[in-house]
């Protein structure tokens, strides 16, 4: 049995850690490379096409999708508690270093780890997970790296219409053409390739810095996640490959969007110390998300 855990590992694993390698790989040969194609056709085309194809694509319903979007709200607030209190301890700024500590990585790995994990129902549900937690990025996380709330970001996001749409075809229980989910599936898989080696190429561009005190921050983030989704699993008795994602999801470093987002809205001193996190945890979740993903196929099969 242990074997059989083990070679399931490796199987998700090994092909999340290999394409951010090469993207790694990509970075370091040529410091230029110029992902800007990427995160135009990531954001326009192929996280929309994600965000459909994986929730059209299998038995989901609204129920399901509406469960899971709450849920993630719930681990989200659970989050921002611990977030407060160790950068209250670091003496650092509340609101512009939180979002780094409440929104994990649910898209660049966390999806990705789920497909291979629990096929496509393990993926549909952390997409419903991922579609949330893209919303917080573009509401709370603008507001918390600007201070002022807009609903500009959320408007021109086309990720956002995909995910509303979607929505109200899971809650009307429209049937979608194959051609379409053939359409977006082809997609969904490049994409899944193009930004996990794009986080490898970003990985090579982040510098570390105030390291003990990100490293603390960066604990927090990779040790405080498992702890909460376990206490929702076994609040809300989620069982199977729905207590599995969630587990994976949660158990996440700090999303590369983060970066991205206080780079357009906060002051350079918080920006560094939000890269610096995202290196460390994401270093860091080399050894931790095995073991997650270990945990995770071991007890939520």
């Amino acid at each position: 049995m242990q074997l059989a855990i083990l070679a399931k590992l490796i199987e998700v694993i090994f092909p999340v850690f290999f394409i951010i390698g090469v993207g790694y790989w990509i970075g370091k040969k040529n410091p230029n490379f110029d992902t800007n194609f990427i995160t135009s056709f990531s954001g326009s085309i192929g996280v929309p096409s994600m965000l459909f194809y994986s929730l059209t694509s299998t038995s989901l319903d609204f129920s399901v999708f509406f469960k899971f979007a709450m849920i993630t709200a719930l681990f989200v607030a659970l989050f921002a508690v611990t977030g407060i209190i160790i950068l209250l301890i670091l003496k650092r700024n509340i609101l512009m270093e939180l979002p780094p500590l409440i929104l994990p990585n649910t898209g660049n790995i966390g999806l990705p780890l789920c497909l291979f994990a629990y096929g496509a129902s393990g993926f549909s549900i952390a997409s419903s997970i991922a579609a949330m937690i893209m919303l917080f990025h573009f509401t709370i996380g603008i507001f918390l790296a600007s201070g002022k709330l807009s609903l500009k970001p959320l408007v021109t996001s086309v990720p956002m219409y995909a995910i509303f749409l979607t929505g109200g075809i899971l809650y009307f229980q429209i049937p979608v053409p194959q051609f379409i989910i053939n359409t977006t599936m082809l997609i969904a898989y490049a994409t899944i390739f193009l930004i996990l080696t794009s986080l490898g190429i970003a990985l090579t561009k982040l510098q570390a810095v105030n390291f003990k005190g990100n490293l603390a921050i960066s604990l927090v983030r990779l040790i405080s996640g498992p702890i909460i989704a376990f206490i929702i699993i076994r609040w809300l008795n989620l069982e199977s490959y729905q207590a599995g994602a969630l587990l994976i999801q949660c158990s996440m470093p700090s999303a590369v969007l983060t970066y991205l987002v206080a780079k357009m809205y906060s002051p350079k001193e918080h920006v560094d110390n939000i890269a610096s996190v995202i290196v460390t945890s994401t270093t860091i979740s080399l050894v931790t998300t095995p073991i997650i993903v270990f945990i995770a196929l071991n007890y939520f099969s």
